[in-house]
């Protein structure tokens, strides 16, 4: 699997990134559903009733709709005539102009879409730095289970040998012992790097969102580094910071709104109702003038309407509204903070990656001088053995710095490429990694 190959897995199959998109287009829809608020309100209502239309002098407050309307003379005592009734109606309500509280209502939708799209887009962007780092870390652990295993049969080959010459009185028996107490080591440590390389499996299926499996990896990248190792985009553009800063703006377009709240609304109305009754116009206590019928009871007779504009203005408004103004400006302030403190961090990662890359490429020309001066002891140590002139010791010391010498050539390979990544994560510069990865 390669590397480019990798992160497109991992950001088409990680449930995070798949919640944010969601996440996204709920903000889309918000938008639309905002920009829709400048429509009237238009309602219509269509009521049959049946009762008894007594009336009766007095007041009543109708506290939260308890309470019932009923249209009729007054009379000396109760009475209980009834008769069909109908109520048909339309209002038209358009608040014409909010004096920009509508806009700012669509100013917040809009940074909300905003901000969730530059959520998304830092989610890729994290993710992307966390299977990079994850596919160097396994990348590694399988080298240096290749290694473990060369190690394991060199060591072995060696035994055999030591054995062999033993058994005939070249060497004493104490150099055998020594040796088989360096296979048993060379297999602990193979056995140490795959378990390394299990929980570096384990690590790298979670965030491809796919079984653990085997991976079988690009093992180019241990034998060149990667040829662009700086960043000319500025720390501005990092996508942590775009995300706090879209945060601010949705904070600063909510106190817009606030403040607009103290102004008055200028609204046009209109409202058209007919009305039907089964009680005639001449109806009164003496008088039992009803009709029983109910389709004579719905059948409008008599129909009202009315057209007019006015301005709404709750005076209290200032009042309840100025702390939590006040309270929007520390939010936006608290994140400013927030904004600066995580400027300052990159700032500080960005020069922590490029000290990482200079000492990284260091380790990187030296080690294969020390890979062939380790390869050049041991076949010296070798043959000063076998013909008598050096001891076990000595071969076995030589031995482990070869095997030192071949995980550290490794390393520094992987080196470079985990501090690639890490100035591609403080610049936020991903397309400096995407672009060099196979």
């Amino acid at each position: 699997m390669k590397l480019s190959d990798a992160i497109q897995v991992g950001l088409e199959n990680y449930n995070s990134i798949k919640a944010k998109k969601n996440y996204l287009k709920a903000s889309e829809a918000l938008v639309i559903n905002a920009q829709k608020q400048f429509l009237p309100d238009v309602t219509a209502a269509i009521q049959n009733n049946y009762g008894t239309a007594n009336g009766q002098f007095g007041s009543l407050y109708p506290y939260r709709g308890v309470g019932m309307a009923a249209a009729g003379p007054s009379s000396a005592s109760q009475n209980w005539n009834t008769a069909f009734g109908a109520l048909y109606a339309s209002n038209v309500n358009w608040d014409v102009y909010t004096f920009g509280r509508l806009k700012a209502s669509v100013d917040i939708a809009r940074s909300q879409v905003s901000r969730d799209s530059l959520d998304l887009q830092q989610e890729k962007f994290a993710h992307a730095i966390k299977i990079t780092a994850a596919y160097f870390s396994l990348l590694t652990a399988q080298k240096f289970v290749e290694i473990s295993k060369q190690n394991y049969k060199r060591v072995s080959a060696l035994r055999d040998v030591i054995k062999a010459r033993t058994a005939n009185g070249l060497n004493a028996g104490v150099d055998s012992s020594i040796t088989n107490a360096e296979v048993s080591n060379a297999r602990l440590g193979e056995i140490e790097a795959q378990n390394i390389e299990l929980q570096a499996t384990n690590q790298l299926a979670i965030l491809l969102n796919t079984p653990t499996k085997h991976f079988q990896l690009d093992t180019l990248y241990f034998s060149k580094i990667p040829e662009q190792l700086g960043s000319t985009l500025a720390i501005e553009n990092n996508p942590t910071l775009q995300l706090v800063k879209s945060r601010i703006n949705i904070a600063e377009n909510t106190q817009k709104l606030l403040s607009r709240n103290k102004l008055p609304v200028i609204s046009v109305f209109g409202s058209f109702q007919s009305k039907a009754s089964g009680f005639d116009y001449d109806y009164s206590p003496t008088n039992n003038h009803v009709d029983k019928n109910y389709f004579s009871g719905i059948a409008p007779s008599r129909s009202n309407f009315i057209l007019g504009a006015g301005m709404f203005w709750n005076f209290m408004s200032p009042t309840k509204i100025n702390h939590q103004i006040k309270a929007q400006q520390f939010i936006s302030e608290g994140l400013k903070s927030e904004y600066d403190l995580i400027e300052n961090q990159l700032k500080s990662q960005m020069i922590l990656a490029d000290q990482r890359i200079e000492n990284a490429l260091l380790t990187y020309k030296e080690s294969p001088i020390q890979l062939d001066a380790a390869r050049i002891v041991y076949e010296q140590k070798a043959v000063l053995y076998k013909n008598g002139l050096s001891n076990i010791i000595d071969l076995t010391q030589a031995l482990f710095v070869l095997n030192r010498a071949e995980t550290n050539i490794s390393v520094a390979y992987a080196n470079v490429w985990q501090a690639l990544v890490l100035k591609a994560a403080s610049n936020g510069d991903i397309d400096l990694l995407i672009k060099q990865a196979r």
